[in-house]
């Protein structure tokens, strides 16, 4: 039996008839997970209207919310500001997420040579972009909507700097890599935004960055299994995504409102959302309408033994 993620839109309010539409909401969600594909199914343990996530498991009892943690701006260096979710005081790690953070920078503020060893960094680009090179002499640079996934394995020394005027916003996670994945060789794999491959089905429309989900699978290899997406929802549309028992699963608001869970657990903009491991399902989550918003959902398998 798996897990499932369950996220939803509130419908908007009534409306004259003269009115005019209410405008959509989104929801980012970054998952990840194994490889398993996403479909969207019907479940008679789903509520009515829900586009289920999960290659034809079913969804019983989703997972409780253990935790929301809001996730205040930091400044941590001259133009250089994070809002950590995960590798902090409160929240350390979360096998096999290692930090969580939502970071901005303007130029010229940037990242010069550094290392990294033995995991795998995600970036994930909301806002503007960054040019990046390493010792090996691999460059390139990443614009808004765009994904580079970067294994460290044995180790990497690159430096990211903007890559144009005015604010850089994006996401970026780090994943454990287990033990015998520690010390492979360095690889980048990157995806322009056009080239996500994307399916959209009930008011669900989903940007499938690793991983498969209603028929779209990306083309992203993950060392530590993966399923990352990106959602948009209108008001009213409802998500449910499969996680594995004993997998990890949480979710970070970017912008607007959401509710998770049948508890209803409120959550607002930089908030990190931690689901508990009971249960087959993750908690749906609500977007308030009007209001844009967005909302990463992550799941992963644990990466021990180390």
């Amino acid at each position: 039996m798996s897990a499932a993620a369950c996220i939803s839109s509130f419908p908007p309010p009534p409306m004259a008839a003269a009115a005019a539409p209410a405008p959509e909401t989104t929801i980012d969600v970054f998952v990840v997970a194994n490889h398993t594909p996403v479909t969207a199914a019907a479940d008679k343990s789903s509520c009515e209207g829900d586009v289920v996530a999960g290659g034809g498991r079913t969804v019983r009892r989703p997972r409780a919310v253990a935790r929301t943690l809001e996730c205040e701006r930091r400044v941590v260096g001259e133009g250089f500001a994070v809002r950590r979710g995960i590798g902090r005081k409160e929240l350390d790690s979360l096998d096999p997420f290692i930090s969580l953070d939502e970071f901005e920078f303007s130029p010229p503020a940037g990242f010069h040579d550094h290392p990294h060893r033995g995991f795998e960094n995600v970036t994930y680009m909301l806002e503007g972009g960054f040019s990046y090179h390493d010792f090996s002499g691999h460059k390139g640079t990443i614009n808004t909507g765009d994904v580079q996934w970067m294994t460290a394995g044995r180790g990497v020394v690159h430096a990211e700097m903007p890559g144009g005027h005015g604010v850089q916003r994006g996401i970026n996670l780090w994943i454990n890599l287990s033990s015998k994945d520690k010390m492979v060789e360095p690889r980048y794999q990157e995806l322009a935004s056009h080239d996500i491959p994307a399916a959209e089905r009930d008011g669900v429309s989903v940007k499938v960055i690793a991983g498969e989900a209603l028929g779209a699978r990306s083309p992203l290899q993950t060392r530590t299994p993966a399923l990352c997406l990106d959602v948009a929802m209108r008001p009213g549309a409802r998500l449910r995504a499969p996680v594995p028992p004993g997998w990890s699963a949480c979710s970070y608001v970017i912008d607007g409102e959401a509710v998770f869970g049948d508890e209803a657990a409120a959550a607002g903009a930089h908030t990190c959302v931690v689901f508990g491991g009971g249960g087959d399902g993750v908690p749906r989550g609500r977007r308030s309408a009007p209001r844009r918003g967005s909302c990463w959902l992550r799941r992963g398998r644990t990466a021990r033994p180390w």
